[in-house]
Parts: C-alpha cells; sequence; structure tokens
C-alpha cells in the first residue's frame, strides 16, 4: 500500500497540471489524476482487509456467495466500464454494501435476508457496480488528496459490530476502513440509482425493484431501525427524491423483465433458515458489550445448537471463555472456529491470546503472525510485542508495539506504556 500512497501523493503534487477524462458512465468531463492502473491497485490492495473488518466470508452455504456472483457477473458484463469486478458475501448482520475502487463489491448477510427476490438483488449490485464503475470511490479519494496529501496515510478508526479485540485496525488496514464507511453524495446516490437501472434492464431485471427496494429502505430510515442505520442508511442515505427519480427512471426504460422470488427464497434457503441462530449471536455480541459473560454464552451456546457450521458461533464462545480465564477451553473453542473458517483474522488472535494465557508462546506468536497477515490490529501486535520481549528479542518487540501504540485505545496506551518503560519515545495518536 506504501507504493499506492506514494504514487498518490506524487498524483497531487502533479494535480495542477492534470487535465479532464471524460467519465465512462455519465460522459461527464471530470478532473481525474487517480489512474485507472492505480484504481484497481487501492481496491485490489485494500479488498481482503476491509472484508476481514466486515467479518470475513460468509461460508455456511457457498451457493449464497455463488449466487450473488452469478447476479453480479450477469450487470456487471453490461455495464459501461471494463473493470475486474469481484463479488464476497460478508458475514455480518449489519445490513450494507459498498464497492471498493476497481470493482471489488460486497454484500452483508443482513441486508440479502432483507432482501425479496433477485431483481432487488440486481438493484444493489447494479448501484454498488455504478459506484465503481462511475469511480465515485476514487473521486471521494481525490478529493481528499487534493486537500491534504497525507490523508492516505493517516490512521483511521475501524471499529465494527465483530471487532471485540480491537477497537482499532493500523496499519495497512486504516485506508480499507476510510473506504468502506464514506458516504457517498446525494449526486452520486442518484447516479449510481440511474445508471445501475440501466443496468438491470440490459441484463433482463425488471427495473422497478429498484423502486419498491428504495421505497423500503425510507421506512426503514423513518422507522428508525438501529441496524439499517449503522448499515446501508449511513452510507447510502435514501430520501423521497430518490424513490421519485427511480419510478421516473423504471417508466423511461419501459422494460418488464424478471423478478424472480422462488430462485432467490431457494438459493437463500439456508441464509434464512439460520436467522434465528444469528440473532442469538448478535445478542450475544450485544450481551459482551455490557460485559454479561453469562448471557453472551448461553446465547452463544444456543447459536451453535441451531447451526453448528458457523465459525463464529465457536470463536463468541472462545471469546467467552476467555473472559472467564478458561484459557484451554477457549484455545479448543477457537481451534473448532478455524476448522470451519481459517481465513478470519479474529479466530487467529483468540487462539493466540488463549495459547499466550497457556505459555504456549510458539504457538501463540504463530496464531497471531497469522492474524495480522490476515487484519493487523493493536491488540495482536501489542500480543506479538509482549512475546518478544520474553523471549529477548527487543527489536522485533519495538517494531510489533509501535504499531499498536497507533491506537488511541487502552491496548495502544498500553503498547506506548511498555515502550517508554523501553526508552523508546513515541508520540500518542491523534484523537479521532
Amino acid at each position: 500500500m506504501r507504493r499506492i500512497i506514494r504514487q498518490l501523493s506524487i498524483a497531487v503534487t502533479l494535480a495542477s497540471f492534470a487535465g479532464c477524462a471524460t467519465n465512462p458512465v455519465t460522459g461527464q468531463n471530470e478532473l481525474n489524476i487517480i489512474s485507472t492502473q492505480q484504481e484497481i491497485g487501492l481496491g485490489a490492495e485494500n479488498y481482503g482487509p476491509a472484508q476481514q473488518m466486515q467479518g470475513g466470508l460468509y461460508k455456511v452455504d457457498p451457493q449464497v456467495g455463488a449466487y450473488v456472483r452469478e447476479v453480479g457477473q450477469r450487470l456487471s458484463a453490461v455495464s459501461d466500464r471494463a473493470l475486474p469486478y469481484e463479488f464476497v458475501v460478508l458475514n455480518s448482520s449489519v445490513p450494507n454494501a459498498w464497492a471498493m475502487p476497481g470493482g471489488k463489491l460486497a454484500v452483508n448477510r443482513g441486508l440479502l435476508t432483507a432482501l425479496n427476490n433477485e431483481a432487488e438483488l440486481a438493484a444493489v449490485l447494479g448501484h454498488e457496480i455504478t459506484h465503481a464503475a462511475a469511480r465515485h470511490s476514487a473521486q471521494q479519494m481525490q478529493r481528499g488528496l487534493l486537500l491534504q496529501a497525507g490523508v492516505m496515510a493517516a490512521a483511521v478508526a475501524a471499529g465494527s459490530a465483530n471487532e471485540r479485540y480491537a477497537p482499532l485496525a493500523v496499519g495497512t488496514a486504516a485506508l480499507a476502513a476510510s473506504v468502506v464507511n464514506q458516504r457517498y453524495s446525494r449526486e452520486a446516490e442518484l447516479e449510481a440509482d440511474h445508471y445501475g437501472m440501466g443496468y438491470m434492464a440490459r441484463a433482463g431485471y425488471d427495473p422497478s425493484a429498484a423502486v419498491s427496494l428504495q421505497e423500503t429502505f425510507v421506512r426503514l430510515s423513518e422507522g428508525r431501525q438501529s441496524g439499517w442505520l449503522q448499515g446501508l442508511l449511513a452510507s447510502h442515505p435514501p430520501s423521497t427524491e430518490r424513490v421519485a427519480q427511480n419510478r421516473l427512471r423504471a417508466q423511461q426504460l419501459g422494460a418488464k423483465g424478471e423478478v424472480d422470488t422462488d430462485r432467490f427464497k431457494a438459493r437463500m434457503a439456508t441464509l434464512l433458515r439460520d436467522q434465528p441462530a444469528y440473532a442469538a449471536y448478535d445478542e450475544a455480541v450485544k450481551a459482551v458489550a455490557n460485559k454479561d459473560y453469562a448471557k453472551a454464552g448461553d446465547l452463544a451456546a444456543r447459536a451453535v445448537a441451531l447451526q453448528p457450521k458457523e465459525a463464529l458461533f465457536h470463536g463468541m464462545q472462545g471469546f467467552v471463555a476467555l473472559q472467564k480465564s478458561q484459557p484451554a477451553e477457549a484455545l479448543a473453542d477457537y481451534q473448532r472456529a478455524l476448522a470451519l473458517d481459517g481465513d478470519y483474522y479474529q479466530h487467529y488472535v483468540g487462539a493466540g491470546l488463549a495459547a499466550k494465557e497457556l505459555k504456549r508462546n510458539a504457538d501463540a506468536t504463530r496464531y497471531l503472525e497469522r492474524s495480522v497477515g490476515l487484519l493487523p490490529t493493536a491488540t495482536a501486535h501489542n500480543a506479538l510485542g509482549e512475546l518478544a520481549l520474553a523471549r529477548g528479542d527487543q527489536q522485533g518487540a519495538v517494531s510489533h508495539l509501535r504499531i499498536a501504540a497507533q491506537s488511541d485505545s487502552p491496548v495502544g496506551k498500553q503498547a506506548r506504556d511498555t515502550l517508554a518503560q523501553l526508552g523508546v519515545p513515541v508520540a500518542a495518536p491523534p484523537r479521532n
């Protein structure tokens, strides 16, 4: 990522010499200081960390992800811009969807369960494809770079519903957090609706599904639905204006394509059936926030009983065991989670902390190093620093502790205190 940030900083320096380029979707001339190659590079480098911060991939039923990819590829094939589009389903109950620069898209499990048919899924994906194709994400970054060349390198808060071990992702995860959490302008949202509906019609879907979808979002925003307010409605604010514009656009297109309610329900059957299990898990997350670990443990056990193949549920049991000072039980739970999903950082962090408590330092180091390879967190780097000190590797310890010290959190303060004891000066991070 440093290479791309350096390239973008150079681009800012040269901005006064940059010319206008034609937007491949809207046809409008606009300032363009981020090249297509840089745009694709930004998306590729930050796609993985962004997925990790949002719960990792949903893996219980692989056909759900395959289905979303099928619909996404059908739409991207008729888009106005050829990009290396990718589509994933994230294991988060927060109803949300987002697009990285360069065509890297994601939709959360929690949004899929709120949709009614394939055409509504196409409306969501068409909207996000437009954000990527029309360079909306890249333009957001571009505006920030023009205001402050160093903004990309700054640490950015990256809390999430699943982020229990580190209040702040650090290092290379900072940029991913800023992209996922960005709020689009009114104009960008209207454009994404307009051209996304065009992609729906070209791909054979009924574009009027985008109207009913926006009507639902408006009702949810008026009802102040908490899950929606922290998800899609925060980054993609709905409005009666968007409903009216979508209705007009549907009339202009005049297409009456596929809706496919039955196919959607069939492909989402496992996900829909497992909603009570995820509801129990979400309540366990709330119980953890309230430090009610007994309740959290009961809810996690209920979730496991309903769907034993979900790694998140076993990970929750491991976290509760850690809070109860039961590291052996915690390690066993996290190992079960890793057997089901060996690609999610949080299970490695938990297993590493449990192994560290058990004085199994080599195992702890292995788990924690794997975690920071997936998503660098202050908690993992601080623990790795402590493990390095324990084996007499002060240079390695300082390297890890400096990264952890970027976090404006208790674990970040702990890392700064340890560095101070070692005689290593380090500045406190700015408060966000």
